[in-house]
C-alpha cells in the first residue's frame, strides 16, 4: 500500500464515518434502555401504588378491597363468620375462629408451608431472588423453627431466622415513628374519648359502635381497629382521621399484609389477658399509653413492664406474653393506642417480598373453600 496525502484523507474520513455511525447506533441503544426501563417503573407503580394507606378505604361506601367495612377481633380472632359459621375453639383464654377467612386462625401445617414457597418463588420471578437469602432459609426450613423454637419465643405463623431478638426494644431502633406517636397524644386521646362515649351500637349492647369484646379469663378487653390483619376498616377510619392521618405518616407501619395491625385497646379494671405468643418476629408491637391507671403491668419473656402516659413502648410479641390490670373500678381503664411497626433489622427487600407474600388474601387455601 502505497501511503500519500490522498490515502491518509480517505482513512480519517472512513474513521470519522463508522464514528458517527457507531454514536447513532449507541444512541439507539441508549433510548431503547430507557424505554425498557420507562416501562419497568410504570408496571411496577402500577402493581404496588405509591402510598400503602392513602386511599384505600375510599374504594366504595362501607367496603375496603372486597372486605364488608365494621369491626373484627383482636389479630383476626372473631374476623366475620365465613362459610364455617361462628364455632369458636378457645386456646389460652382467647377464642379462636374457625373461618377460612381468618389467616391466623386457620391451622399452619404443611400446606401453608407450600403456599408461602409458592409465593415467593412467584415474588422471585417477578422481581428477583436478590437479597431474599433469610426469607428463602425461613419459608424453605419454616415447620423445623415453629415447632423447634424455644417456649420463650414461638410464633405461630412465620419466622424469620437471624434476627436479634430480645422481649423489648429500645425507642431508639424506631425513632422517627416513637417520637411522631407521642407527639400526637393529645390527638390520639381525644379521638379515642369520642369512639368511646359514643352510646352502644344496638340494643342489649354495652359497647359503642366499632367495637369488638375479646374473650379473656376476667375482665373486659375491647378493642377498636383501624387496621386489621392489613386490611383497613372504613367505618372505623371514617370516625377517626387524625389516627388515620398519623398512620399515613409513619415510617415503618406494616400497612400491606397481614402482620400489619392498628387499633384503639382498653383493658378494664380486673382484667387478665392469658399468656400468649404473636403471629411472627418480623415486627414489633407498639403501644402508645393513652391512660394507665396504677396496677397495670405487661409482661413479655418473663420480663414486666409498665405502661406510660405520652410514651411508647416497643416489644417483640413473638415471645410469651401477658397484660392485666389489678386496679380497682375507681382507676378507670388502662388505654393504649396499638401499631405494628417493622423489626429495625429486617431490609427493605425482605419486607417488600413479605408483603407481596403475607399480601391480605394471597395465602388462602382456594381447594378448603
Amino acid at each position: 500500500m502505497e501511503w500519500s496525502l490522498e490515502s491518509v484523507r480517505e482513512m480519517v474520513a472512513g474513521g470519522m464515518q463508522s464514528i458517527r455511525e457507531c454514536e447513532i447506533c449507541a444512541f439507539a441503544i441508549a433510548m431503547c434502555v430507557l424505554l425498557l426501563f420507562m416501562w419497568y417503573c410504570y408496571r411496577v407503580g402500577r402493581e404496588h401504588g405509591s402510598s400503602p394507606l392513602r386511599g384505600r378505604y375510599l374504594a366504595g361506601p362501607g367496603r375496603i378491597g372486597g372486605v364488608v367495612g365494621g369491626f373484627m377481633s383482636s389479630d383476626c380472632r372473631g374476623r366475620g363468620k365465613g362459610k364455617h359459621g361462628s364455632m369458636l375453639e378457645e386456646q389460652n383464654g382467647f377464642a379462636f375462629c374457625q373461618s377460612s377467612e381468618c389467616f391466623r386462625c386457620t391451622s399452619a401445617g404443611e400446606s401453608l408451608n407450600q403456599r408461602l414457597y409458592h409465593s415467593l418463588q412467584d415474588y422471585a420471578k417477578r422481581y428477583t431472588w436478590s437479597g431474599m437469602g433469610r426469607v428463602h432459609k425461613g419459608v424453605r426450613d419454616q415447620g423445623r423453627y415453629l415447632n423447634s423454637r424455644p417456649t420463650i419465643q414461638r410464633p405461630e405463623v412465620f419466622f424469620l431466622p437471624d434476627l436479634p431478638s430480645a422481649p423489648f426494644f429500645s425507642r431508639e431502633v424506631q425513632r422517627h415513628d416513637v417520637e411522631l406517636l407521642e407527639q400526637s397524644f393529645p390527638a390520639l386521646l381525644a379521638e379515642f374519648e369520642s369512639i368511646y362515649h359514643q352510646p352502644p351500637a344496638r340494643s342489649g349492647s354495652s359497647l359503642p359502635p366499632g367495637w369488638k369484646a375479646n374473650s379473656t379469663p376476667r375482665g373486659q378487653w375491647w378493642t377498636y381497629y383501624l387496621v386489621n390483619q392489613g386490611t383497613p376498616l372504613v367505618l372505623n377510619v371514617r370516625r377517626c382521621p387524625r389516627a388515620w392521618r398519623v398512620l399515613g405518616q409513619l415510617r415503618t407501619f406494616i400497612a400491606n399484609n397481614v402482620f400489619g395491625n392498628a387499633c384503639f385497646s382498653v383493658l378494664t379494671p380486673g382484667a387478665l389477658i392469658t399468656e400468649h405468643y404473636g403471629p411472627t418476629n418480623v415486627r414489633l408491637r407498639c403501644h402508645l399509653g393513652l391512660r394507665v391507671p396504677p396496677s397495670c403491668e405487661l409482661v413479655v419473656g418473663g420480663e414486666p413492664q409498665c405502661w406510660s402516659e405520652g410514651s411508647c413502648l416497643l416489644f417483640d410479641d413473638s415471645f410469651l406474653h401477658r397484660a392485666f390490670h389489678e386496679g380497682g373500678a375507681e382507676d378507670g381503664p388502662r388505654v393504649v393506642f396499638m401499631v405494628d411497626l417493622w423489626h429495625p433489622n429486617v431490609a427493605a427487600a425482605e419486607r417488600q417480598a413479605l408483603d407481596y407474600i403475607f399480601t391480605p388474601g394471597r395465602l388462602e387455601d382456594k381447594e378448603g373453600k
